[in-house]
């Protein structure tokens, strides 16, 4: 039926009023506390990040945001409770490369991050670095592939799940060298550290920031770290690239989102809040000496980066040789 000019000026007219209260809406926020939602356990650096983030954004904001942990199905049930949550802007998701790995590698049955997510601000990489025991007979990355290589299988490595960043990131070193290793999934940071501290694992890729005190300490000994730089903080350690692997860009990235449906003024108002949160010089600086490297700019930015890591992955794991064990 065709739709007459009344009935499109009343259209028009609803369509004006829910963006007027869209944008009041973005005036008025935050009332109340919002809550930030990781699809990680305490303790790690995701956690570091959205508890550092929390406070500041929070500061500005003049409330609390509630940072809270929901960790299992590889990163799969925290972002879910996230994007099926209320798109009001008052529960957010840092989300981090799970987003994109799992669609291939461990796609949940109820969730989609593309569909169901709308990206608002690109927070930044960490750098990843490969560790060994401080006993471990393995003095450099070429010591560790050898080994690897003499005995396939017989090394065993950890990571906090799979299709988490550290996983994938030795899953592309196995690649990249052509070595085999056995992997073990750990849901506790804290037991994967003292097994590797105690050398019951052989090595482990994760992500700098939550194993400094460990690699200053002595605790472990850090073979190399990604990028396109050495981190400041253990300076005499060299990068993938130095050593001629192609492990350059750091798997490790994280950005914050909202349910699909969140007014895009809200989305706006979080935006900008957090990229003048971001670009404060003592948050930089102390996320810098935490291994981070920090993007921010506006959502189209993380919208596009999703994209380009899902397809990453997606190629990764079509390859032959690819294993998630």
């Amino acid at each position: 039926m065709p739709v007459g000019p009344i009935a499109t000026r009343l259209c028009g007219a609803i369509a004006a009023l829910a963006f007027s209260g869209a944008v009041a809406c973005a005036q008025t926020y935050p009332d109340h506390p919002p809550k930030l939602v990781l699809a990680f356990g305490a303790g790690g650096t995701i956690d570091a990040l959205a508890r550092i983030l929390a406070d500041k954004v929070g500061e500005r904001w003049k409330q609390s945001v509630v940072v809270e942990n929901k960790p299992g199905g590889a990163g799969n049930i925290g972002a879910a409770a996230a994007a099926h949550s209320a798109p009001d802007g008052y529960t957010l998701h840092l989300g981090a490369q799970s987003l994109a790995t799992n669609v291939t590698i461990v796609p949940a049955p109820n969730f989609d991050p593309v569909k169901d997510l709308e990206p608002v601000i690109f927070i930044g990489y960490a750098q990843d670095v490969l560790m060994v025991p401080k006993d471990s007979p393995y003095k450099t990355v070429a010591d560790l592939v050898a080994a690897a290589k003499a005995k396939p299988g017989e090394l065993n490595y950890a990571s906090t799940g799979i299709g988490s960043s550290g996983h994938l990131a030795t899953v592309l070193l196995s690649q990249l060298t052509g070595f085999k290793a056995e992997h073990v999934p750990y849901t506790s940071l804290g037991s994967a550290t003292t097994d590797l501290m105690s050398g019951r694992l052989a090595f482990w890729m994760a992500t700098l920031g939550g194993h400094l005190g460990n690699i200053k300490g002595g605790g472990v000994r850090a073979l190399a770290v990604s990028g396109a730089e050495r981190a400041k903080e253990i300076p005499d350690t060299p990068t993938f690239k130095e050593l001629g692997i192609a492990l350059v860009e750091p798997s490790t990235w994280f950005g914050v989102f909202v349910p699909k449906g969140t007014p895009q003024p809200v989305i706006a108002k979080i935006n900008a809040d957090m990229n003048a949160v971001l670009s404060e010089p003592a948050l930089k600086e102390r996320l810098s000496a935490l291994g981070f490297s920090i993007v921010g700019g506006e959502p189209k930015a993380m919208a596009d980066h999703l994209a380009a890591d899902i397809a990453k992955w997606a190629k990764v794991a079509s390859s032959p040789d690819f294993s998630v064990k």
